[in-house]
Protein backbone atom coordinates (compact mmCIF):
# COMPACT_ATOMS: atom_id res chain seq x y z
CA UNK A 1 0.00 0.00 0.00
CA UNK A 2 2.91 2.36 0.73
CA UNK A 3 3.93 2.40 -2.92
CA UNK A 4 0.42 3.44 -3.95
CA UNK A 5 0.34 6.42 -1.58
CA UNK A 6 2.43 8.43 -4.07
CA UNK A 7 -0.78 8.90 -6.03
CA UNK A 8 -2.08 11.03 -3.14
CA UNK A 9 0.83 13.48 -3.32
CA UNK A 10 -1.18 15.97 -5.40
CA UNK A 11 -3.92 15.89 -2.76
CA UNK A 12 -1.85 16.72 0.33
CA UNK A 13 -4.14 19.61 1.27
CA UNK A 14 -7.24 17.40 1.03
CA UNK A 15 -5.65 14.52 2.96
CA UNK A 16 -4.82 16.93 5.81
CA UNK A 17 -7.96 19.09 5.83
CA UNK A 18 -10.36 16.12 5.58
CA UNK A 19 -9.24 14.43 8.83
CA UNK A 20 -8.77 17.82 10.57
CA UNK A 21 -12.39 18.83 9.95
CA UNK A 22 -13.48 15.39 11.14
CA UNK A 23 -11.48 15.91 14.35
CA UNK A 24 -13.10 19.32 14.73
CA UNK A 25 -16.52 17.69 14.42
CA UNK A 26 -15.47 15.04 16.96
CA UNK A 27 -14.35 17.73 19.41
CA UNK A 28 -17.78 19.34 19.34
CA UNK A 29 -19.34 15.91 19.81
CA UNK A 30 -17.27 15.34 22.97
CA UNK A 31 -18.53 18.61 24.45
CA UNK A 32 -22.21 17.65 24.10
CA UNK A 33 -22.35 15.24 27.14
CA UNK A 34 -20.94 18.02 29.35
CA UNK A 35 -23.69 20.37 28.14
CA UNK A 36 -26.29 17.67 28.89
CA UNK A 37 -24.79 17.21 32.38
CA UNK A 38 -25.02 20.97 32.98
CA UNK A 39 -28.69 21.02 31.87
CA UNK A 40 -29.53 18.21 34.31
CA UNK A 41 -27.50 19.44 37.29
CA UNK A 42 -28.02 23.20 36.96
CA UNK A 43 -31.08 23.77 34.76
CA UNK A 44 -33.35 20.92 35.82
CA UNK A 45 -31.92 20.75 39.36
CA UNK A 46 -32.73 24.41 40.05
CA UNK A 47 -35.73 24.67 37.72
CA UNK A 48 -34.05 27.45 35.69
CA UNK A 49 -35.91 27.36 32.34
CA UNK A 50 -33.86 30.19 30.84
CA UNK A 51 -30.65 28.28 31.56
CA UNK A 52 -32.13 25.15 30.00
CA UNK A 53 -33.14 27.05 26.83
CA UNK A 54 -29.74 28.74 26.66
CA UNK A 55 -27.88 25.41 26.93
CA UNK A 56 -30.22 23.81 24.39
CA UNK A 57 -29.26 26.65 22.05
CA UNK A 58 -25.61 25.82 22.71
CA UNK A 59 -26.32 22.18 21.79
CA UNK A 60 -28.00 23.22 18.53
CA UNK A 61 -25.04 25.48 17.73
CA UNK A 62 -22.61 22.62 18.42
CA UNK A 63 -24.70 20.38 16.14
CA UNK A 64 -24.75 22.92 13.28
CA UNK A 65 -21.00 23.61 13.49
CA UNK A 66 -20.37 19.85 13.66
CA UNK A 67 -22.56 19.27 10.59
CA UNK A 68 -20.71 21.94 8.58
CA UNK A 69 -17.38 20.45 9.67
CA UNK A 70 -18.56 16.97 8.69
CA UNK A 71 -19.76 18.07 5.22
CA UNK A 72 -16.47 19.90 4.62
CA UNK A 73 -14.51 16.81 5.69
CA UNK A 74 -16.62 14.60 3.40
CA UNK A 75 -15.89 16.93 0.47
CA UNK A 76 -12.12 16.88 0.96
CA UNK A 77 -12.07 13.11 1.56
CA UNK A 78 -14.14 12.40 -1.56
CA UNK A 79 -11.98 14.71 -3.69
CA UNK A 80 -8.77 13.05 -2.50
CA UNK A 81 -10.14 9.50 -2.90
CA UNK A 82 -11.52 10.01 -6.42
CA UNK A 83 -8.38 11.85 -7.52
CA UNK A 84 -6.22 9.06 -6.09
CA UNK A 85 -8.25 6.38 -7.90
CA UNK A 86 -8.13 8.32 -11.18
CA UNK A 87 -4.35 8.71 -11.09
CA UNK A 88 -3.86 5.09 -10.05
CA UNK A 89 -6.13 3.83 -12.84
CA UNK A 90 -4.23 5.91 -15.41
CA UNK A 91 -0.89 4.67 -14.08
CA UNK A 92 -2.01 1.03 -14.03
CA UNK A 93 -3.39 1.25 -17.57
CA UNK A 94 -0.17 2.89 -18.78
CA UNK A 95 1.91 0.20 -17.04
CA UNK A 96 -0.14 -2.60 -18.61
CA UNK A 97 0.43 -1.02 -22.03
CA UNK A 98 4.19 -1.25 -21.42
CA UNK A 99 4.10 -4.95 -20.53
CA UNK A 100 5.25 -7.38 -23.17
CA UNK A 101 3.12 -10.16 -24.62
CA UNK A 102 4.74 -12.57 -22.14
CA UNK A 103 3.46 -10.69 -19.06
CA UNK A 104 0.03 -10.12 -20.59
CA UNK A 105 -0.22 -13.84 -21.39
CA UNK A 106 0.74 -14.70 -17.81
CA UNK A 107 -1.56 -12.23 -16.02
CA UNK A 108 -4.62 -12.89 -18.14
CA UNK A 109 -7.25 -10.50 -19.44
CA UNK A 110 -9.84 -11.22 -16.73
CA UNK A 111 -7.33 -10.47 -13.97
CA UNK A 112 -6.30 -7.16 -15.53
CA UNK A 113 -9.93 -6.08 -15.90
CA UNK A 114 -10.56 -6.90 -12.22
CA UNK A 115 -7.51 -4.86 -11.18
CA UNK A 116 -8.61 -1.88 -13.30
CA UNK A 117 -12.22 -1.87 -12.08
CA UNK A 118 -13.25 -3.75 -8.94
CA UNK A 119 -9.91 -3.54 -7.11
CA UNK A 120 -9.38 0.17 -7.71
CA UNK A 121 -13.00 0.95 -6.77
CA UNK A 122 -12.54 -0.97 -3.52
CA UNK A 123 -9.30 0.90 -2.86
CA UNK A 124 -11.02 4.24 -3.54
CA UNK A 125 -13.68 3.40 -0.92
CA UNK A 126 -10.93 2.44 1.51
CA UNK A 127 -9.06 5.74 1.09
CA UNK A 128 -12.31 7.69 1.48
CA UNK A 129 -13.24 5.87 4.68
CA UNK A 130 -9.74 6.18 6.14
CA UNK A 131 -9.64 9.94 5.61
CA UNK A 132 -13.05 10.30 7.22
CA UNK A 133 -12.96 7.82 10.11
CA UNK A 134 -9.47 6.47 10.71
CA UNK A 135 -8.52 9.36 13.02
CA UNK A 136 -12.03 10.33 14.10
CA UNK A 137 -13.02 7.00 15.66
CA UNK A 138 -9.87 6.52 17.81
CA UNK A 139 -10.05 10.23 18.73
CA UNK A 140 -13.64 9.82 19.99
CA UNK A 141 -12.79 6.58 21.83
CA UNK A 142 -9.75 7.93 23.68
CA UNK A 143 -11.24 11.43 23.94
CA UNK A 144 -14.32 9.99 25.64
CA UNK A 145 -12.08 8.10 28.06
CA UNK A 146 -10.10 11.26 28.89
CA UNK A 147 -13.30 13.27 29.34
CA UNK A 148 -14.55 10.53 31.68
CA UNK A 149 -11.41 10.93 33.82
CA UNK A 150 -12.09 14.67 34.10
CA UNK A 151 -15.51 13.82 35.55
CA UNK A 152 -14.54 11.01 37.96
CA UNK A 153 -11.39 8.91 38.08
CA UNK A 154 -12.86 5.81 39.80
CA UNK A 155 -15.84 5.58 37.45
CA UNK A 156 -13.55 6.16 34.47
CA UNK A 157 -11.54 3.03 35.33
CA UNK A 158 -14.37 1.09 33.65
CA UNK A 159 -13.23 2.71 30.36
CA UNK A 160 -9.64 1.59 30.99
CA UNK A 161 -10.76 -2.05 31.06
CA UNK A 162 -13.38 -1.85 28.31
CA UNK A 163 -11.33 -0.15 25.57
CA UNK A 164 -8.38 -2.65 25.52
CA UNK A 165 -10.86 -5.56 25.41
CA UNK A 166 -12.62 -3.97 22.46
CA UNK A 167 -9.32 -3.27 20.70
CA UNK A 168 -8.25 -6.91 21.14
CA UNK A 169 -11.50 -8.15 19.55
CA UNK A 170 -11.44 -5.67 16.66
CA UNK A 171 -7.80 -6.11 15.68
CA UNK A 172 -7.88 -9.87 16.26
CA UNK A 173 -10.76 -10.29 13.81
CA UNK A 174 -8.97 -8.00 11.37
CA UNK A 175 -5.82 -10.17 11.50
CA UNK A 176 -7.85 -13.30 10.69
CA UNK A 177 -10.01 -11.77 7.94
CA UNK A 178 -7.32 -10.01 5.84
CA UNK A 179 -5.87 -13.23 4.30
CA UNK A 180 -9.38 -14.54 3.67
CA UNK A 181 -10.39 -11.39 1.82
CA UNK A 182 -7.40 -11.91 -0.47
CA UNK A 183 -8.77 -15.35 -1.34
CA UNK A 184 -12.21 -13.83 -1.95
CA UNK A 185 -10.74 -11.37 -4.47
CA UNK A 186 -8.85 -14.22 -6.17
CA UNK A 187 -12.15 -16.11 -6.46
CA UNK A 188 -13.70 -13.05 -8.06
CA UNK A 189 -10.97 -13.21 -10.73
CA UNK A 190 -11.99 -16.77 -11.60
CA UNK A 191 -15.68 -15.90 -11.87
CA UNK A 192 -14.88 -12.89 -14.04
CA UNK A 193 -12.73 -15.08 -16.29
CA UNK A 194 -15.54 -17.63 -16.76
CA UNK A 195 -18.10 -14.87 -17.37
CA UNK A 196 -15.92 -13.13 -19.93
CA UNK A 197 -15.18 -16.40 -21.73
CA UNK A 198 -18.88 -17.26 -21.89
CA UNK A 199 -19.92 -13.84 -23.15
CA UNK A 200 -17.28 -13.74 -25.88
CA UNK A 201 -17.88 -17.36 -26.88
CA UNK A 202 -21.67 -17.39 -26.57
CA UNK A 203 -22.18 -18.34 -30.23
CA UNK A 204 -19.90 -21.37 -29.94
CA UNK A 205 -21.54 -22.45 -26.68
CA UNK A 206 -25.00 -22.36 -28.25
CA UNK A 207 -23.79 -24.00 -31.45
CA UNK A 208 -22.56 -27.01 -29.45
CA UNK A 209 -25.48 -26.98 -27.00
CA UNK A 210 -23.16 -26.54 -24.03
CA UNK A 211 -25.33 -24.07 -22.11
CA UNK A 212 -26.13 -26.56 -19.34
CA UNK A 213 -22.50 -27.58 -18.74
CA UNK A 214 -21.32 -23.94 -18.73
CA UNK A 215 -24.08 -22.99 -16.29
CA UNK A 216 -23.07 -25.93 -14.11
CA UNK A 217 -19.42 -24.87 -14.15
CA UNK A 218 -20.37 -21.28 -13.30
CA UNK A 219 -22.58 -22.47 -10.43
CA UNK A 220 -19.67 -24.55 -9.11
CA UNK A 221 -17.24 -21.62 -9.13
CA UNK A 222 -19.89 -19.24 -7.79
CA UNK A 223 -20.79 -21.62 -4.98
CA UNK A 224 -17.14 -21.86 -3.92
CA UNK A 225 -16.86 -18.08 -4.05
CA UNK A 226 -20.07 -17.74 -1.99
CA UNK A 227 -18.86 -20.19 0.66
CA UNK A 228 -15.58 -18.27 0.98
CA UNK A 229 -17.47 -14.98 1.31
CA UNK A 230 -19.80 -16.53 3.90
CA UNK A 231 -16.82 -17.80 5.88
CA UNK A 232 -15.10 -14.43 6.01
CA UNK A 233 -18.48 -12.74 6.52
CA UNK A 234 -19.21 -14.87 9.59
CA UNK A 235 -15.84 -14.00 11.09
CA UNK A 236 -16.38 -10.28 10.41
CA UNK A 237 -19.95 -10.53 11.71
CA UNK A 238 -18.61 -11.58 15.13
CA UNK A 239 -17.32 -8.06 15.59
CA UNK A 240 -20.65 -6.32 16.24
CA UNK A 241 -22.19 -8.76 18.77
CA UNK A 242 -18.93 -9.18 20.71
CA UNK A 243 -18.36 -5.41 20.88
CA UNK A 244 -22.01 -4.90 21.93
CA UNK A 245 -21.62 -7.44 24.74
CA UNK A 246 -18.43 -5.81 26.02
CA UNK A 247 -19.87 -2.29 25.77
CA UNK A 248 -23.16 -3.19 27.48
CA UNK A 249 -21.33 -4.97 30.29
CA UNK A 250 -19.22 -1.84 30.62
CA UNK A 251 -22.36 0.32 30.77
CA UNK A 252 -23.88 -1.92 33.46
CA UNK A 253 -20.74 -1.66 35.58
CA UNK A 254 -20.53 2.08 34.90
CA UNK A 255 -24.14 2.75 36.00
CA UNK A 256 -23.63 0.57 39.09
CA UNK A 257 -20.40 2.36 40.09
CA UNK A 258 -21.96 5.73 39.19
CA UNK A 259 -25.00 5.09 41.41
CA UNK A 260 -22.72 4.25 44.33
CA UNK A 261 -20.67 7.43 43.70
CA UNK A 262 -23.84 9.57 43.52
CA UNK A 263 -25.07 8.16 46.86
CA UNK A 264 -21.69 8.99 48.37
CA UNK A 265 -21.99 12.54 47.00
CA UNK A 266 -18.79 12.27 44.94
CA UNK A 267 -20.47 12.95 41.57
CA UNK A 268 -23.81 14.32 40.38
CA UNK A 269 -26.62 12.67 38.44
CA UNK A 270 -25.79 14.76 35.37
CA UNK A 271 -22.21 13.53 35.46
CA UNK A 272 -23.41 9.90 35.51
CA UNK A 273 -25.51 10.66 32.43
CA UNK A 274 -22.42 12.25 30.82
CA UNK A 275 -20.38 9.12 31.58
CA UNK A 276 -23.15 6.97 30.07
CA UNK A 277 -23.16 9.20 26.95
CA UNK A 278 -19.40 8.84 26.61
CA UNK A 279 -19.71 5.06 26.81
CA UNK A 280 -22.46 5.16 24.15
CA UNK A 281 -20.23 7.30 21.93
CA UNK A 282 -17.51 4.69 22.26
CA UNK A 283 -20.01 1.99 21.23
CA UNK A 284 -21.09 3.91 18.11
CA UNK A 285 -17.54 4.74 17.10
CA UNK A 286 -16.31 1.19 17.56
CA UNK A 287 -19.11 -0.07 15.32
CA UNK A 288 -17.97 2.48 12.73
CA UNK A 289 -14.38 1.39 13.31
CA UNK A 290 -15.40 -2.25 12.80
CA UNK A 291 -16.99 -1.43 9.45
CA UNK A 292 -13.99 0.70 8.59
CA UNK A 293 -11.66 -2.19 9.33
CA UNK A 294 -13.66 -4.49 7.03
CA UNK A 295 -13.38 -1.89 4.26
CA UNK A 296 -9.68 -1.33 4.95
CA UNK A 297 -9.09 -5.09 4.95
CA UNK A 298 -10.64 -5.42 1.50
CA UNK A 299 -8.79 -2.32 0.31
CA UNK A 300 -5.42 -3.65 1.52
CA UNK A 301 -6.02 -6.96 -0.22
CA UNK A 302 -6.87 -5.10 -3.44
CA UNK A 303 -3.88 -2.78 -3.00
CA UNK A 304 -1.55 -5.78 -2.77
CA UNK A 305 -2.97 -7.22 -5.99
CA UNK A 306 -2.59 -3.89 -7.80
CA UNK A 307 0.98 -3.53 -6.49
CA UNK A 308 1.82 -6.98 -7.84
CA UNK A 309 0.92 -5.80 -11.35
CA UNK A 310 2.73 -2.45 -10.97
CA UNK A 311 5.85 -4.23 -9.70
CA UNK A 312 5.86 -6.57 -12.67
CA UNK A 313 8.75 -5.50 -14.87
CA UNK A 314 8.39 -5.85 -18.64
CA UNK A 315 10.63 -8.64 -19.88
CA UNK A 316 11.34 -6.54 -22.98
CA UNK A 317 13.60 -3.66 -22.00
CA UNK A 318 13.69 -0.74 -24.38
CA UNK A 319 16.99 0.75 -25.51
CA UNK A 320 16.47 4.35 -24.36
CA UNK A 321 19.81 5.43 -25.83
CA UNK A 322 18.71 4.63 -29.37
CA UNK A 323 18.09 7.74 -31.45
CA UNK A 324 15.24 7.51 -33.92
CA UNK A 325 16.27 8.38 -37.46
CA UNK A 326 14.60 11.19 -39.29
CA UNK A 327 13.37 10.94 -42.84
CA UNK A 328 16.43 12.96 -43.91
CA UNK A 329 18.75 10.42 -42.32
CA UNK A 330 16.97 7.56 -44.06
CA UNK A 331 17.15 9.44 -47.36
CA UNK A 332 20.90 9.90 -46.97
CA UNK A 333 21.47 6.20 -46.32
CA UNK A 334 19.50 4.95 -49.34
CA UNK A 335 19.65 1.27 -48.44
CA UNK A 336 20.60 -0.75 -51.50
CA UNK A 337 17.90 -2.92 -53.06
CA UNK A 338 20.01 -6.03 -52.52
CA UNK A 339 20.78 -5.16 -48.88
CA UNK A 340 19.76 -7.61 -46.15
CA UNK A 341 16.58 -6.29 -44.54
CA UNK A 342 15.92 -8.97 -41.92
CA UNK A 343 18.28 -11.60 -40.57
CA UNK A 344 17.72 -14.42 -38.07
CA UNK A 345 21.03 -15.68 -36.67
CA UNK A 346 20.73 -18.99 -34.76
CA UNK A 347 17.59 -17.81 -33.02
CA UNK A 348 15.97 -19.76 -30.21
CA UNK A 349 12.85 -18.67 -28.37
CA UNK A 350 11.09 -20.06 -25.29
CA UNK A 351 7.81 -18.83 -23.83
CA UNK A 352 7.79 -18.04 -20.10
CA UNK A 353 6.90 -21.12 -18.10
CA UNK A 354 7.24 -23.41 -21.12
CA UNK A 355 9.36 -26.51 -20.80
CA UNK A 356 10.59 -26.66 -24.41
CA UNK A 357 11.67 -24.14 -27.01
CA UNK A 358 9.04 -22.76 -29.37
CA UNK A 359 11.78 -22.05 -31.94
CA UNK A 360 15.21 -23.71 -32.24
CA UNK A 361 18.27 -22.60 -34.21
CA UNK A 362 16.42 -20.47 -36.79
CA UNK A 363 18.77 -18.89 -39.34
CA UNK A 364 17.92 -17.11 -42.62
CA UNK A 365 18.31 -13.76 -44.37
CA UNK A 366 15.76 -11.67 -46.24
CA UNK A 367 16.72 -8.98 -48.74
CA UNK A 368 14.94 -5.67 -49.06
CA UNK A 369 11.74 -5.98 -51.12
CA UNK A 370 11.53 -9.76 -50.98
CA UNK A 371 8.33 -11.65 -50.22
CA UNK A 372 8.78 -14.49 -47.76
CA UNK A 373 6.22 -17.23 -47.23
CA UNK A 374 6.11 -19.10 -43.94
CA UNK A 375 4.20 -22.37 -43.78
CA UNK A 376 3.96 -25.33 -41.44
CA UNK A 377 1.58 -27.38 -39.37
CA UNK A 378 -0.39 -26.10 -36.40
CA UNK A 379 1.96 -25.27 -33.52
CA UNK A 380 5.06 -25.32 -35.70
CA UNK A 381 6.10 -21.79 -34.56
CA UNK A 382 5.03 -19.65 -37.54
CA UNK A 383 3.48 -16.85 -35.48
CA UNK A 384 6.24 -17.03 -32.87
CA UNK A 385 8.80 -16.43 -35.62
CA UNK A 386 7.21 -13.29 -37.09
CA UNK A 387 6.47 -11.88 -33.61
CA UNK A 388 10.20 -11.70 -32.99
CA UNK A 389 10.67 -9.10 -35.76
CA UNK A 390 8.68 -6.27 -34.07
CA UNK A 391 9.99 -7.62 -30.74
CA UNK A 392 6.71 -8.66 -29.20
CA UNK A 393 8.80 -11.39 -27.58
CA UNK A 394 12.55 -11.57 -26.98
CA UNK A 395 14.80 -14.33 -28.25
CA UNK A 396 16.29 -16.67 -25.67
CA UNK A 397 19.38 -17.13 -27.83
CA UNK A 398 20.77 -15.80 -31.09
CA UNK A 399 19.87 -12.48 -32.73
CA UNK A 400 17.20 -10.92 -34.92
CA UNK A 401 18.56 -8.08 -37.04
CA UNK A 402 16.67 -5.45 -39.03
CA UNK A 403 18.79 -3.38 -41.46
CA UNK A 404 21.87 -5.02 -39.92
CA UNK A 405 21.00 -3.81 -36.40
CA UNK A 406 19.89 -6.02 -33.51
CA UNK A 407 16.22 -5.37 -32.75
CA UNK A 408 17.22 -4.96 -29.08
CA UNK A 409 19.30 -1.93 -30.05
CA UNK A 410 16.28 -0.08 -31.47
CA UNK A 411 13.82 1.90 -29.41
CA UNK A 412 10.47 0.10 -29.58
CA UNK A 413 8.88 3.10 -31.27
CA UNK A 414 11.51 3.21 -34.02
CA UNK A 415 11.43 -0.56 -34.58
CA UNK A 416 7.65 -0.82 -34.71
CA UNK A 417 7.44 2.20 -36.98
CA UNK A 418 9.26 0.08 -39.55
CA UNK A 419 6.82 -2.82 -39.18
CA UNK A 420 3.16 -3.21 -40.13
CA UNK A 421 1.50 -6.36 -38.84
CA UNK A 422 -1.87 -8.02 -39.31
CA UNK A 423 -2.53 -10.48 -36.51
CA UNK A 424 -4.17 -13.90 -36.77
CA UNK A 425 -7.20 -12.58 -34.92
CA UNK A 426 -8.42 -9.40 -36.58
CA UNK A 427 -9.21 -6.71 -34.03
CA UNK A 428 -11.06 -3.51 -34.90
CA UNK A 429 -12.06 -0.88 -32.39
CA UNK A 430 -15.31 0.93 -31.78
CA UNK A 431 -15.46 4.01 -34.00
CA UNK A 432 -15.65 4.75 -37.71
CA UNK A 433 -13.92 2.79 -40.47
CA UNK A 434 -11.81 5.89 -41.13
CA UNK A 435 -10.67 6.03 -37.49
CA UNK A 436 -9.72 2.35 -37.58
CA UNK A 437 -7.72 2.72 -40.82
CA UNK A 438 -5.94 5.80 -39.45
CA UNK A 439 -4.55 3.74 -36.57
CA UNK A 440 -1.87 2.83 -39.11
CA UNK A 441 -1.20 6.47 -39.95
CA UNK A 442 -2.91 9.27 -38.06
CA UNK A 443 -2.44 11.89 -40.77
CA UNK A 444 -3.32 9.61 -43.70
CA UNK A 445 -4.86 11.49 -46.61
CA UNK A 446 -8.07 10.47 -48.33
CA UNK A 447 -6.05 9.17 -51.28
CA UNK A 448 -3.77 7.07 -49.04
CA UNK A 449 -6.78 5.54 -47.27
CA UNK A 450 -8.46 4.54 -50.54
CA UNK A 451 -5.19 3.15 -51.95
CA UNK A 452 -4.79 0.99 -48.84
CA UNK A 453 -8.40 -0.18 -49.13
CA UNK A 454 -7.87 -1.14 -52.79
CA UNK A 455 -4.71 -3.12 -52.00
CA UNK A 456 -6.52 -4.89 -49.13
CA UNK A 457 -9.53 -5.65 -51.37
CA UNK A 458 -11.66 -3.70 -48.88
CA UNK A 459 -12.84 -0.89 -51.15
CA UNK A 460 -16.10 -2.67 -51.92
CA UNK A 461 -16.84 -2.97 -48.19
CA UNK A 462 -16.77 0.82 -47.83
CA UNK A 463 -18.54 1.43 -51.16
CA UNK A 464 -21.46 -0.76 -50.05
CA UNK A 465 -21.93 1.18 -46.83
CA UNK A 466 -24.25 4.24 -47.08
CA UNK A 467 -21.98 6.27 -44.79
CA UNK A 468 -18.74 5.15 -46.47
CA UNK A 469 -15.65 5.75 -44.35
CA UNK A 470 -17.81 7.24 -41.60
CA UNK A 471 -19.61 3.92 -41.06
CA UNK A 472 -19.59 3.01 -37.39
CA UNK A 473 -17.78 -0.16 -36.31
CA UNK A 474 -19.44 -1.63 -33.22
CA UNK A 475 -17.53 -2.85 -30.20
CA UNK A 476 -15.71 -6.03 -31.20
CA UNK A 477 -16.70 -5.29 -34.84
CA UNK A 478 -19.78 -7.47 -34.44
CA UNK A 479 -21.42 -5.71 -37.40
CA UNK A 480 -18.70 -6.96 -39.79
CA UNK A 481 -17.98 -10.46 -41.08
CA UNK A 482 -14.68 -12.24 -40.47
CA UNK A 483 -13.47 -11.57 -44.00
CA UNK A 484 -14.39 -7.87 -43.80
CA UNK A 485 -12.51 -7.52 -40.52
CA UNK A 486 -9.44 -9.17 -42.04
CA UNK A 487 -9.43 -6.93 -45.10
CA UNK A 488 -9.86 -3.74 -43.06
CA UNK A 489 -7.06 -4.90 -40.74
CA UNK A 490 -4.80 -5.36 -43.77
CA UNK A 491 -5.73 -1.87 -45.01
CA UNK A 492 -4.83 -0.46 -41.60
CA UNK A 493 -1.35 -2.00 -41.84
CA UNK A 494 -0.81 -1.05 -45.51
CA UNK A 495 -1.77 2.62 -45.08
CA UNK A 496 1.20 2.93 -42.73
CA UNK A 497 3.51 2.12 -45.68
CA UNK A 498 5.86 0.11 -43.45
CA UNK A 499 9.26 -1.13 -44.53
CA UNK A 500 8.27 -4.62 -43.34
CA UNK A 501 4.73 -5.95 -43.76
CA UNK A 502 3.74 -9.08 -41.81
CA UNK A 503 0.52 -10.88 -42.72
CA UNK A 504 -0.01 -13.54 -40.06
CA UNK A 505 -2.58 -15.92 -41.55
CA UNK A 506 -4.61 -12.80 -42.30
CA UNK A 507 -6.49 -14.20 -45.31
CA UNK A 508 -7.90 -17.32 -43.66
CA UNK A 509 -11.48 -15.98 -43.82
CA UNK A 510 -11.22 -14.86 -47.46
CA UNK A 511 -12.55 -16.82 -50.41
CA UNK A 512 -10.01 -18.05 -52.97
CA UNK A 513 -10.81 -15.37 -55.56
CA UNK A 514 -10.40 -12.49 -53.06
CA UNK A 515 -7.27 -14.14 -51.68
CA UNK A 516 -5.81 -14.33 -55.19
CA UNK A 517 -6.55 -10.62 -55.86
CA UNK A 518 -5.01 -9.72 -52.52
CA UNK A 519 -1.83 -11.66 -53.33
CA UNK A 520 -1.61 -9.93 -56.69
CA UNK A 521 -2.00 -6.49 -55.07
CA UNK A 522 0.66 -7.30 -52.47
CA UNK A 523 2.98 -8.51 -55.23
CA UNK A 524 2.70 -4.98 -56.65
CA UNK A 525 4.37 -3.72 -53.45
CA UNK A 526 7.57 -5.60 -54.34
CA UNK A 527 10.67 -3.46 -53.83
CA UNK A 528 8.59 -1.09 -51.68
CA UNK A 529 7.97 -3.36 -48.70
CA UNK A 530 9.57 -6.55 -47.44
CA UNK A 531 6.62 -8.88 -46.95
CA UNK A 532 6.23 -11.89 -44.64
CA UNK A 533 3.16 -14.03 -45.37
CA UNK A 534 2.23 -16.66 -42.80
CA UNK A 535 -0.39 -19.05 -44.10
CA UNK A 536 -1.82 -22.54 -43.89
CA UNK A 537 -2.59 -22.41 -47.62
CA UNK A 538 0.16 -23.38 -50.01
CA UNK A 539 -1.50 -21.26 -52.70
CA UNK A 540 -1.05 -18.11 -50.58
CA UNK A 541 2.74 -18.41 -50.43
CA UNK A 542 3.70 -20.46 -53.51
CA UNK A 543 4.67 -17.33 -55.52
CA UNK A 544 6.89 -15.94 -52.75
CA UNK A 545 10.58 -15.29 -53.43
CA UNK A 546 11.45 -17.66 -50.63
CA UNK A 547 9.36 -20.10 -48.60
CA UNK A 548 10.34 -21.19 -45.08
CA UNK A 549 8.85 -24.48 -43.91
CA UNK A 550 8.61 -24.98 -40.14
CA UNK A 551 8.00 -28.16 -38.19
CA UNK A 552 8.08 -28.34 -34.39
CA UNK A 553 9.92 -25.01 -34.14
CA UNK A 554 12.68 -25.91 -36.61
CA UNK A 555 13.29 -25.02 -40.25
CA UNK A 556 12.90 -28.22 -42.27
CA UNK A 557 12.88 -26.60 -45.69
CA UNK A 558 13.73 -23.32 -47.39
CA UNK A 559 13.56 -22.31 -51.03
CA UNK A 560 11.13 -21.60 -53.85
CA UNK A 561 7.89 -23.44 -54.42
CA UNK A 562 9.39 -25.69 -57.12
CA UNK A 563 12.47 -26.47 -55.05
CA UNK A 564 10.44 -27.44 -51.99
CA UNK A 565 8.11 -29.62 -54.05
CA UNK A 566 11.16 -31.63 -55.01
CA UNK A 567 13.11 -31.91 -51.77
CA UNK A 568 10.94 -31.05 -48.72
CA UNK A 569 8.71 -33.82 -47.43
CA UNK A 570 6.74 -31.60 -45.01
CA UNK A 571 5.98 -29.08 -47.78
CA UNK A 572 4.95 -31.89 -50.12
CA UNK A 573 2.47 -33.21 -47.56
CA UNK A 574 0.92 -29.76 -47.08
CA UNK A 575 0.85 -28.93 -50.78
CA UNK A 576 -0.57 -32.19 -52.08
CA UNK A 577 -3.18 -32.34 -49.29
CA UNK A 578 -4.55 -29.05 -50.70
CA UNK A 579 -3.70 -29.44 -54.37
CA UNK A 580 -6.96 -30.98 -55.49
CA UNK A 581 -8.99 -28.33 -53.71
CA UNK A 582 -6.92 -25.58 -55.24
CA UNK A 583 -7.24 -27.08 -58.70
CA UNK A 584 -11.00 -26.91 -58.42
CA UNK A 585 -10.77 -23.22 -57.55
CA UNK A 586 -8.19 -22.46 -60.22
CA UNK A 587 -5.56 -21.65 -57.62
CA UNK A 588 -2.99 -24.38 -58.25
Amino acid sequence: MKKLLIYLKDYKKETILGPLFKLLEASFELIVPLVVAAIIDVGIGSGDKNYILKMCGVMVLLGVVGLVSSITAQYFAAKAATGFATKLRHSLFEHIQRLSFSEIDRIGTATMITRMTSDINQLQSGVNMVLRLFLRSPFIVFGAMIMAFTIDVKAALVFVVTIPLLSFVVFGIMAISIPLYRKVQAGLDKILGITRENLTGVRVIRAFGKEASEISEFHGQNEGFTLMQMKVGKISALMNPVTYIIINLGIIVLVWVGAIRVNQGDITQGEVVALYNYMSQILVELIKLANLIVTITKALACAGRIENVLEMEPSIRENINSVSKTSKDIGKEEIRKDAVKVEFAHVGMTYQGAGAEALSDISFTVKKGETIGIIGGTGSGKTSLVHLIPRFYDVSQGKVLVDGKDVKDYSLKELRQKVGIVMQKSVLFKGTIRENICWGKEDATEQEIWEALEIAQAKEIVDNKPEGLETQVSQGAKNLSGGQKQRLSIARAVVKKPEILILDDSASALDYATDARLRQAIAGLKNIMTVFIVSQRASSIMHADKIIVLDDGKIVGMGTHEELKQNCEVYQEIYYSQYEKEEKHGEA
